[in-house]
């Protein structure tokens, strides 16, 4: 394979902003046939790497080649024009546009000068046969779909432009099992058919299935390039991080929930389709996880809590006493106290415009006040310490879109964490973000636990339900179907009740 010309190769590439450099003499080889591994914690330099390969930003200095001659990209059409796409992490679909207008917007099909809709829909079913979900209905709006199928929609929307090389953004981190073995095929078959795939994950057994060459990137610089086998995990680990994580998840210390009296408690909380008669009761200082396949519920179950439903029956209690929150206002208001981590940074957590500062103050403004104005010194010390707290590498007057995936996570959660809420809910809050991020952010969350803050977490990793909480809520079709504890918590146990296999199912299995 190393014999073959390569695709794409980059020598040398820089990229700073202002000051500040993302990308430091990056140097790359992008083969055919080829699954090719970028590798490293949030602000490595990959995103600043797949945007200048994409034609979104411009390199400051270096050199790009393609088919060994070089090349500058005016833009991402001139670069797609070039077979060079690019599925990134936030999506760019038209949220109130078919999924078929999504998919074949560029040089949709025409009959007499106008988009002949019929022959657009037929082109859209095709590339969504190629990634695996002919289920998609192309005349849906993509809004209704839920994120999952929005991702996979993205990825077919990739299809169109007939790439050579493919990048891929953490492109299964939103996805369900089963989407993910469907993308694991289609990447397998486009590398047997000549595509060269950028392949960019924090999931280490993403990386172990698929990929065939790994790069490393630490501190915006390029650190090695091997062969997929040649290091272990704990190697690589170290490469991307500087240090070793011999222990991910810290300790859950032992405790006896049953004689608490609940912090939080949801009774026969209905809103059809998703939710059917959902009760749960969560203690002071607990660690309340949500499992179970993606889709059942779970996200809805935290919008009915944080009161962004409308039309949700049951009963809320927080402290035993009764609430019905009407909005996402009155449930953050004290003696309640909650705060909600969405699960979709870009678009439902930050204002990307605007500063990291003007993040992070966003729900506690008014606690910045001398009378009736905002104190700009009260504010700029909460903003001090909480950038501190949450070691966010940031300048709080930069626009917080220019931030990696891992440090605007981090805004979010610190935006919230300045409130002081008695009751945290964490919707999916480490997709996307690298291994010494998620390391931060649960030790981060067993202090508040261990402190008495209360909190509610649905993860799709299976490993965080096991490692950081202390029960877990299985849920299917809109019921939470079992609850674990203890030495019940186990990979084995979240599969069988999210599949709602019984028992004598399970002994039938093996």
């Amino acid at each position: 394979m190393e014999t073959m010309p390569p695709l794409l190769e980059l020598k040398g590439v820089t990229k700073h902003y202002g000051a500040v450099t993302a990308l430091s003499e990056g140097n790359l080889v992008c083969r055919s046939h080829t699954i090719h591994a970028i590798m490293g914690e949030n602000g490595a330099g990959k995103s600043t790497l797949i945007k200048i390969i994409a034609g979104v930003v411009s390199p400051s200095d270096g050199q790009i080649f393609l088919d060994g001659k070089p090349i500058s990209f005016t833009g991402p059409t001139d670069a797609q024009k070039h077979g060079c796409v690019c599925v990134f992490q936030e999506l760019s679909l038209v949220p109130d546009l078919t999924v078929a207008e999504n998919i074949v917007m560029i040089s949709p099909p025409r009959k007499f000068g106008l988009i002949d809709a019929k022959a657009q829909r037929r082109e859209a079913e095709k590339l969504l046969a190629l990634v695996g979900c002919e289920d998609i209905d192309t005349r849906a709006r993509v809004k209704d779909l839920p994120l999952s199928r929005r991702q996979m929609i993205e990825i077919a929307k990739a299809l169109s432009f007939k790439p050579r090389l493919l990048i891929l953004d953490e492109a299964t981190s939103a996805l369900t099992a089963e989407d993910v073995g469907k993308v694991y095929a289609l990447l397998r078959r486009l590398r047997q058919e000549g595509t060269c795939i950028l392949y960019i994950s924090h999931r280490m057994h993403e990386i172990r299935e698929l990929a065939d060459v790994c790069s490393v990137f630490a501190n915006g610089r390029h650190i090695q390039t091997f062969r997929h086998g040649e290091h272990t995990e704990g190697e690589i680990v170290k490469m991307m991080i500087g240090r070793e994580i011999s222990h991910l998840f810290p300790s859950k210390p032992w405790r006896n929930f049953e004689d608490d009296k609940p912090a939080l408690e949801a009774r026969n909380l209905i809103w059809e389709p998703r939710l059917r008669n959902v009760s749960a009761s969560v203690m002071p200082g607990e660690i309340f996880g949500l499992g179970g396949l993606d889709g059942q519920g779970q996200r809805e179950f935290l919008l009915a809590l944080f009161g962004c439903l409308v039309g949700v029956s049951g009963e809320i209690l927080v402290d035993g006493m009764p609430t019905y929150f009407r909005s996402p206002a009155n449930a953050k208001k004290q003696p309640n106290a909650l705060a909600l981590i969405p699960e979709d940074r870009k678009s439902e957590g930050l204002m990307l415009k605007m500063s990291v500062a003007e993040n992070l103050t966003a729900a506690t403004l008014m606690q910045c006040r001398n009378g009736l104005f905002v104190s700009r010194t009260k504010e700029r010390e909460a903003v001090e310490n909480i950038v501190h707290r949450m070691q966010i590498k940031a300048i709080p007057d930069l626009p917080v879109e220019t931030l990696s995936g891992g440090n605007q996570q981090k805004v979010v959660i610190g935006r919230w964490l300045l409130a002081n809420p008695n009751i945290l809910l964490l919707n999916d809050p480490t997709r996307g973000i690298d291994i010494g991020t998620k390391q931060e952010i649960y030790r981060l969350l067993r202090e508040l636990a261990d402190n008495g803050t209360t909190i509610v977490f649905y993860s799709t990793d299976y490993d965080e339900l096991i490692g950081l909480c202390d029960r877990v809520a299985i849920f299917y079709a809109g019921q939470i179907i079992r609850t674990l504890k203890d030495g019940d918590i186990t990979e084995e146990a979240i599969v069988a009740n999210a599949l709602n296999v019984t028992q004598a199912e399970e002994a039938q299995a093996l």
